[in-house]
C-alpha cells in the first residue's frame, strides 16, 4: 500500500517575510506528519491578497494540478482556511488529489487524538460548525444516517435544506450533552477546595506534558507530535510540604480554528480558574517569540490574558544559533543571539519571572521546584495568613 503524500500551498502577502511563510508551511508539514501524511513539496505564490475565487492564481493552480497528477499526490493542503467557493473552484482544477485547508487538517488531527467521550464530542461539534457553511454544493448523504421514513426529506424540501437541518440538530444536541458534562466538571473543580492552582499553557509540542510528568511523577502521554494532549489532566503535587493542583491541557497553535476555540472553551476553564499560568516555551524554536504571542492572544481570547505568568524557557539542550561575526554581511539579529543574550533580555531587562531549563535532561529542575514552591507558598500565606502548616 502506497504512502499518502501531500503538497502544501501558501501565499506571501504584500509586506510579509518570505522566511516566515516558509516556517508556516514547515509547521503545516509537521501537522500533516502528525496526521500520518508524508510531506512532498511546497508551493508559494506572491500575492497582494488571496484570489477571491481560487485563493491562488490560475497559472499556479494548473501547475499544482499537473504536479499532483504526475506524482501521485494524495492531498493538496492550503495554509489558510478556504471559503466554500474557493474550495469548490480549486477542486474543479485539481481532480487527482483531495483539497483541504489548515483548519480541516487540524480538525482531523483532533479527531484522531480525541480519546475520551468528552473530547470526541468537542471535536465533533467543531467539525459540524466547520461543515455547516460549506454544505452548499456538497452531497453529504447525512439523512441516510438518520433512519426514519424516507431518504429525501419532506415534500418540497431541497437536499441542502435537509442537510443543514440535520447538521443544526446535531450541533444543538452536542451542545446540550456538553453542557451536562461541563456542569459535572465544574462540580469536580469546586470540590477540590481552595488548593492553589497552577496551569501549564503554551504552544503545541513545547514539552508541557513532559514537565507535568516531572513535577507530578505521573504518566501523562507525551510525544514529539502536535496536539499529543487534548484532555485536561489535573494532578495534586506536593513540593516539600506545599500542596497545589497542576493542570495540563491542549496546546495552542497559529491560526487555531475558531470552531475549536469555541468547542474547547469549557475545557480551558482550568486555565481561566488558575492562580498562576506556567507558560512553557520551546526556546529552541526559531520563532519562539511569535509562538509566545500566539499563546498570549489565545489566552486573551478565552479571558485568561491577565493571569499572573511564570515562563519556562524549555529545551535549552536543543538551542542552536549562528554566532555573530562582526565581519559578516549578516546583521546582528534574532538568528545569532546566544542563549545568554536571551537570558539577559528576559531576566535582566524585562524582569520577567522565568527559568531556562530542559525537561528532558532535567537541567534546571531543582530551581523550577524551588521557584514554584515560593509562588505557591506566597499564595497560601495570602489566602490563609494564620495557617502555619506550610512552614
Amino acid at each position: 500500500m502506497s504512502e499518502e503524500r501531500a503538497v502544501f500551498v501558501g501565499i506571501i502577502r504584500q509586506g510579509e517575510d518570505e522566511r516566515k511563510v516558509k516556517e508556516y508551511l514547515d509547521e503545516l508539514e509537521f501537522l500533516a506528519d502528525t496526521a500520518g501524511v508524508l510531506g512532498d513539496k511546497k508551493f508559494i505564490q506572491k500575492l497582494d491578497k488571496p484570489e477571491k475565487a481560487t485563493y491562488i492564481r490560475s497559472g499556479k493552480l494548473a501547475e499544482i494540478a499537473a504536479y499532483c497528477e504526475d506524482n501521485g499526490i494524495t492531498y493538496v493542503i492550503f495554509d489558510d482556511e478556504l471559503t466554500a467557493m474557493q474550495q469548490r473552484n480549486v477542486e474543479k482544477v485539481i481532480k487527482s488529489a483531495a483539497v483541504i485547508d489548515r483548519t480541516s487538517l487540524i480538525l482531523e488531527i483532533f479527531s484522531q487524538r480525541a480519546k475520551t467521550s468528552y473530547a470526541k464530542m468537542q471535536v465533533e461539534l467543531a467539525r459540524y460548525n466547520y461543515m455547516l457553511p460549506r454544505l452548499a454544493g456538497m452531497w453529504t448523504h447525512l439523512e441516510r444516517q438518520r433512519g426514519g421514513i424516507g431518504t429525501r426529506g419532506g415534500m418540497g424540501e431541497s437536499q441542502i435544506e435537509v442537510d443543514r437541518r440535520i447538521v443544526r440538530e446535531r450541533i444543538a444536541r452536542l451542545k446540550e450533552q456538553l453542557k451536562k458534562v461541563d456542569k459535572q466538571m465544574a462540580t469536580q473543580r469546586s470540590n477540590r477546595g481552595q488548593l492553589v492552582r497552577l496551569s501549564l499553557v503554551g504552544y503545541t509540542n513545547v514539552g508541557k506534558s513532559t514537565l507535568m510528568n516531572l513535577l507530578s511523577k505521573s504518566s501523562v502521554f507525551a510525544e514529539n507530535k502536535l496536539f499529543a494532549t487534548l484532555d485536561t489532566t489535573v494532578r495534586k503535587v506536593v513540593i516539600e510540604n506545599c500542596p497545589f493542583l497542576l493542570s495540563d491541557t491542549v496546546g495552542f497553535i497559529r491560526k487555531l480554528p475558531t470552531q475549536l476555540i469555541e468547542a474547547f472553551k469549557s475545557t480551558l476553564d482550568e486555565v481561566r480558574e488558575a492562580d498562576v499560568l506556567v507558560h512553557v516555551v520551546d526556546v529552541s524554536a526559531p520563532d519562539f517569540e511569535e509562538q509566545m504571542y500566539v499563546v498570549q492572544k489565545t489566552l486573551d481570547d478565552i479571558g485568561a490574558g491577565d493571569k499572573p505568568q511564570y515562563i519556562i524557557f524549555n529545551k535549552i539542550d536543543n538551542y542552536e544559533y549562528e554566532p555573530y561575526d562582526e565581519f559578516s554581511l549578516t546583521p546582528k539579529g534574532k538568528d545569532n543571539r546566544s542563549l545568554d543574550d536571551i537570558r539577559h533580555e528576559w531576566i535582566d531587562e524585562k524582569k520577567v519571572p522565568c527559568i531556562f531549563m530542559s525537561a528532558l535532561s532535567k537541567e534546571g529542575l531543582p530551581k523550577l521546584r524551588s521557584d514554584i514552591y515560593k509562588m505557591v507558598a506566597e499564595i497560601h500565606a495570602g489566602r490563609w495568613p494564620f495557617n502555619n502548616f506550610l512552614w
